[in-house]
């Protein structure tokens, strides 16, 4: 259950669940390419892929912060070339970078369209092409996409079908990435059962959503989880706390961010 010596690439890693996924491993030794946009301090968002590797030297790990887009296929393959020359190559790829708007059809401007189908779709696919050829050479090796259990009812794209459609579109490559690479790598979804107290969260509903949210924590431990099994455990849906039952935890509390309060669930669950 250790991701010692491991190499993690880890996309939109500077602040959120990506960091927190990035911390967890960097506590048992992993080394870790943060892949993100946030070079630069942002005047509204903490963090970025500079403070992020300070934070993972901190608990323990090695890490490459690089800069990319994902919707830049060309800078995903120099980010993936970087990764190996520096670390020697790519064991895990997470796919953590996403766009979210929850708008309904006449109220989402194409340009956010194809911002979500860019970022969610789009980067998912092409970073994980990027980093399959160097997968294929590694032991035990997993792609784990932070996206939800499919599922073809109506109430889940009524609200904001765009958004839908661009996040199932994460799943659909965890769906048929896990049969096209049967026993070579292990491919996964993970998805919270709550809100997850994340700079996003904030923006969609304050600091009332947030006290109502779990941490990203309880994610970070979950993907741990997945991440060091073995690689016959895959083409999976799984929601954070159903891993945490797995993994034996059954007290998730410590995880609220306001103990006693009544959570919120997430979207899809």
């Amino acid at each position: 259950m250790s991701l010692s010596g491991k190499t993690l690439f880890i996309t939109g890693a500077s602040r959120g669940i990506g960091k927190a996924i990035a911390l967890r491993a960097a506590r048992d030794g992993a080394n870790i390419v943060i892949a993100s946009k946030s070079e630069k301090p942002h005047p509204k968002l903490k963090g970025t892929i500079h403070t992020a590797a300070e934070e993972v030297r901190e608990a323990g790990g090695k890490c490459l912060p690089l800069v990319l887009d994902v919707r830049n296929e060309t800078r995903i393959a120099e980010c993936v070339d970087a990764a190996v020359a520096h670390f020697g190559g790519i064991d895990i790829c997470v796919n953590n970078a996403s766009a979210i708007q929850l708008t309904g059809t006449q109220f989402t401007a194409m340009k956010r369209y194809d911002l979500m189908m860019s970022v969610n779709v789009r980067g998912t696919f092409a970073t994980s092409q990027a980093c399959i050829p160097h997968l294929l050479k590694a032991d035990n090796p997993k792609i784990l996409n932070l996206s939800p259990p499919l599922g073809m009812d109506a109430k889940w794209f009524k609200n904001h079908v765009a958004y839908t459609m661009s996040k199932f579109g994460m799943s659909m490559c965890v769906l048929g990435m896990a049969a096209e690479f049967e026993g070579k790598i292990a491919v996964n979804g993970l998805w919270p059962r709550t809100t997850i107290a994340t700079a996003a969260v904030e923006m969609l509903g304050g600091e009332q959503l947030m006290s109502t949210s779990r941490t990203p924590a309880i994610m970070a431990d979950a993907a741990h989880w997945i991440l060091s099994q073995g690689v016959d455990v895959s083409g999976n849906f799984y929601v954070d706390d159903d891993v945490m039952a797995l993994a034996g935890v059954d007290d998730l509390e410590v995880y609220s961010v306001t103990p006693g309060a009544q959570l919120t669930p997430d979207f899809f669950v």
